[in-house]
């Protein structure tokens, strides 16, 4: 019997109030640790309360444009200072509500926080160059715009990161913007827009608004009033939020899918290329766009490489990540689950040999959540499905391979392009990687899931739009160009 005693009810937040649907429905965010517990009931919104939020956000998003950027930093400074207090609970929140371990949450908490005071600091820098004219009496020079009012739709894998990533960037530069989060992590979205709240950031300048894709998603893609999109989430429907953008002349970005591989050269340190190999490929029961999912050996290191690593994968204790000696928590519900579950079995049909794991979790009081085993194949050809498609989820595919040229080859034969890491302690390998890998994140000696929160992210291929997320260069999107010229 599903648990729901006391459980709280989270309303949509638009103009500066907590606002419920009008079509009177909730939907229950449930534990994917244990399918009975209920982490809170979150809105079933309609259309109504998406045209109020946009009408919210372009009323405000004109004087909110006018603030200086220190002012406007100040406001991201203070969230910052709130979400610190009530950090631990944010994380908890989060464990309960997409499984993964609370010292995961713990850090990816803290990595939100640090994004907020790093934009903070972006509105003290400069946004514009002066540029010579050939008029001698004129001055011409360029300075930045903001959008307007942007729609951000985010995944569940990373339901603090990614939404500040989006949002703090999106605030500093003068716009306003409406959060439509994945259903599956409202409740910890919510948290982090009382933050918002409770810094008293002016009426309209922030809106959550929860429910379905379908509906709420795709308000955000045909809105005339949003002028741009920041979306994170499956290519299959960032494509379709590109194409609506496009139609209708609204600028967009996406990140989507990775197919991410390690390769491990002959001279690599196989200790340190295991360890990384299963902390980017297996930490968040692999629910990370830049996983590892693709491990491709040089055949001379092969089997030594092979027998630590199911060694060690062998060492994981699966179970709710609130318990401290839980390393790997369940899927983040069962739908991805199911998918997961799935991608192993096709991957057995096409002729993969499975090493290790394969199966659903139930040992040891885990039947009620949506655990996999960490799965390990060999024998895969880059042909199969589980060497060309996104499984999102704990499985790792080994790939043997004779010389770096053909690795190279092989970690380049998927439709993406997102992240990728090589073990050598050769440069000559280190410098073909870095030229021929086609990946919008290079690693080296260093797992394949991961960048600095002050550095460029993106993708290359159909991992995304081509633009970049994250540091400096969120200006680019979150701005347009104003060249101005002035002459007395």
């Amino acid at each position: 019997m599903t648990t729901s005693i006391d459980v709280k009810t989270y309303l949509n937040y638009i103009n500066g109030n907590w606002i419920p649907s009008s079509l009177q429905e909730t939907y229950a965010s449930i534990n994917p640790a244990n399918k009975h517990e209920i982490v809170g009931y979150v809105q079933t919104s309609s259309k109504q309360e998406l045209n109020e939020a946009v009408a919210a956000a372009k009323k405000a998003q004109g004087q909110w444009r006018k603030l200086s950027g220190a002012a406007r930093g100040d406001y991201l400074y203070k969230v910052a200072a709130i979400m610190e207090k009530r950090a631990n609970e944010i994380a908890e929140s989060m464990t309960r509500e997409m499984g993964k371990t609370l010292l995961e949450a713990k850090g990816e908490t803290s990595r939100g926080i640090a994004i907020l005071r790093y934009y903070a600091g972006e509105g003290m820098r400069k946004n514009g160059d002066l540029i010579p004219s050939t008029d001698s009496e004129a001055l011409m020079f360029t300075t930045r715009s903001p959008l307007g009012v942007v729609g951000i739709i985010t995944p569940w894998n990373f339901p603090v990161a990614i939404p500040i990533w989006k949002m703090a960037p999106a605030l500093i530069f003068g716009n306003s913007v409406i959060l439509k989060p994945a259903q599956e992590a409202s409740v910890t979205a919510i948290k982090i827009i009382e933050c918002f709240h409770k810094a008293g950031l002016p009426k309209g300048v922030v809106n959550v608004v929860t429910g379905a894709g379908s509906v709420i998603g795709q308000g955000i893609i045909d809105h005339p009033d949003i002028n741009g999109i920041s979306f994170t989430g499956s290519d299959e429907v960032g494509k379709k939020v590109g194409q609506g953008a496009f139609a209708r002349g609204a600028k967009y970005q996406l990140e989507m899918g990775g197919k991410n591989p390690v390769i491990v050269a002959s001279d690599a340190d196989l200790d340190l290329a295991v360890e990384a190999t299963i902390s980017g490929g297996l930490r968040s029961t692999g629910q990370k766009c830049t996983a590892t999912s693709r491990v491709i050996v040089l055949s001379d290191v092969y089997e030594e490489f092979k027998q630590k690593l199911v060694a060690e994968v062998k060492k994981i204790k699966i179970g709710n990540g609130l318990e401290d000696q839980s390393w790997m928590g369940p899927c983040a519900s069962e739908t991805q689950l199911n998918t997961v579950l799935s991608y192993i079995d096709q991957g057995i049909e096409e002729g993969a040999t499975l090493l290790y794991g394969g199966k659903r979790e139930e040992k040891n009081g885990l039947k009620e959540g949506f655990y996999v085993q960490p799965t390990l194949f060999e024998n895969v050809k880059s042909s199969m499905t589980i060497a060309q498609e996104e499984i999102f989820g704990p499985v790792l595919a080994l790939i043997k391979v004779q010389t770096l040229e053909e690795a190279l080859e092989v970690a380049n034969d998927v439709k993406f392009g997102l992240s990728a890491s090589i073990f050598t302690r050769n440069i000559g390998n280190m410098l073909s990687f870095i030229q021929d890998m086609d990946a919008g994140l290079v690693r080296i000696n260093a797992e394949s899931a991961g960048v600095e929160l002050q550095a460029p992210f993106g993708g290359m291929k159909q991992s995304s739009s081509h633009s970049r997320e994250q540091g400096q260069a969120a200006i680019e999107f979150f701005t347009s160009i104003k060249t101005v010229f002035v002459k007395a």
